[in-house]
């Protein structure tokens, strides 16, 4: 049995394959502490690496080791305090290195374990387990979209492809075929050759010609060589073309007076989520960014983070915005549409119904998923409730979520987009 150690080296001359097994291990914790960081982490520093804590305890090695052996007996005595499942409180104090305790002239412990996850490797667990709900192939976009499959054994092909395997089976099967007859014929010379030795050992002009025989099969032979050109095998790789889903995902964003910087700091937290999450997770997505307020506008990325716009609220005419947009550029049967609005909920009183018959009735057929999410301390506001009657007729494809503060943003993020098994 043999064992390959894998040894190769990352760029800080740490083991890499180490390092992934590490994370694994870890991986509840590093979790839990990308939960917290994105919480509290401003609008700028979100997609940063990131310093994970492990308490001391939990990075202890496991071992074996040799049991006392044989039967034990042994007494434990009963209590009046603890009863069979109670949980026993941890002891206060005692230099366990996590601070917040009094200084002292006694005592020692560990500090917790405390090593830094990559940019990368944040925005792994970041967006673990989640994907954009409903997805499904439509049309090719392109002829520019495809992936390398094998596909088979060539006998020409680059260098970094060769398969070692494969040519050194070529070489011995021609080294067996050429050499074959000349070994059958040296082994039956040397046969002879021993037994002329033993009845005529005075017979040397025979003997002199087998060993002459036995030379020129010998050198026969040994000119075949152990590996030729035309042995090598490469392994052949094409290029095939694979169909690429099309997605838009329209990003709402109310901007109207009733959204203090607060709320819009909330609302800008949750969409630059969102944007990391499309672009990471997707090659080929589109990104559409409406602010509206009285009236809805199609802006960039720069002017939908950092206007400083705002004004009365009509929610329905970001709505009709986006509505007009997928008539015009992306067709229901060739593109996957995703929307994802971000609202306090104040809206006029009048526009609420208009929001829930445009959904109903035009815009939610063809969507693949649609999330409202409204940010707001507060009772829900009318835009929720008539909203409710959305999500009752699209139950699959339509979510609402509230915000209150920052520590929901990513739970709510992950709830919103957790991928869902397929039916």
């Amino acid at each position: 049995m043999s064992y390959v150690i894998d040894r190769r080296l990352n760029g800080k001359n740490k083991s890499t394959v180490n390092r992934q097994r590490f994370l694994r291990r870890y991986k509840s914790h590093i979790k839990k502490a990308v939960e917290d960081a994105v919480g509290r982490r401003s609008i700028t520093d979100i997609e940063h690496g990131e310093s994970i804590s492990i308490p001391n305890r939990d990075i202890d090695e496991p071992i074996f080791h040799h049991g006392k052996g044989g039967r034990q007996t042994q007494v434990h005595p009963g209590n009046r305090e603890f009863a069979s499942g109670d949980r026993i409180a941890r002891p206060e104090g005692g230099g366990g290195g996590q601070g917040g305790s009094q200084a002292g002239n006694s005592g020692e412990g560990m500090d917790e374990f405390v090593f830094q996850i990559t940019q990368d490797e944040f925005l792994d667990f970041m967006f673990e387990d989640l994907a954009l709900p409903n997805l499904v192939k439509r049309q090719l976009t392109g002829s520019d979209t495809f992936k390398p499959v094998r596909a088979g054994i060539s006998q020409q092909g680059n260098p970094s492809r060769i398969n070692i395997v494969r040519s050194m089976r070529a070489a011995q099967a021609r080294r067996i075929a050429l050499g074959g007859g000349s070994r059958k014929r040296l082994r039956e010379a040397r046969a002879e050759l021993e037994q002329l030795r033993l009845d005529h050992p005075d017979d040397l002009g025979g003997i002199q010609r087998l060993q002459e025989e036995i030379s020129a099969l010998r050198n026969r032979i040994e000119r075949i060589p152990f590996l030729d050109t035309f042995d090598l095998r490469y392994n052949l790789i094409v290029k095939q073309p694979t169909p690429s889903s099309k997605a838009v995902m329209f990003c709402l964003m109310d901007v109207s007076g009733s959204m203090t910087q607060a709320t819009k700091d909330l609302a800008k937290r949750f969409y630059i989520l969102l944007y990391l999450f499309l672009r990471r997770n997707y090659e080929r997505i589109d990104v559409v960014f409406i602010r509206h307020h009285t009236s809805a506008k199609e802006v960039d990325e720069e002017e939908f983070f950092y206007s400083r716009e705002t004004g009365g609220t009509i929610v329905s005419s970001a709505l009709r915005l986006m509505q007009q947009i997928i008539e015009e550029r992306y067709a229901p049967g060739e593109w996957n549409l995703y929307c994802a609005q971000a609202s306090d909920g104040d809206n006029w009183n009048d526009d609420s119904p208009i929001c829930r018959d445009l959904l109903v009735r035009q815009i939610m057929p063809a969507m693949q998923y649609y999330c409202y999410v409204e940010i707001t301390p507060r009772e829900h506001q009318t835009l929720w409730h008539e909203y409710e009657a959305v999500a009752e007729h699209f139950a699959d494809s339509f979510a609402q979520q509230q915000i209150v503060d920052a520590g929901d943003i990513y739970p709510v993020f992950r709830k919103l987009f957790q991928k869902r098994m397929a039916t």
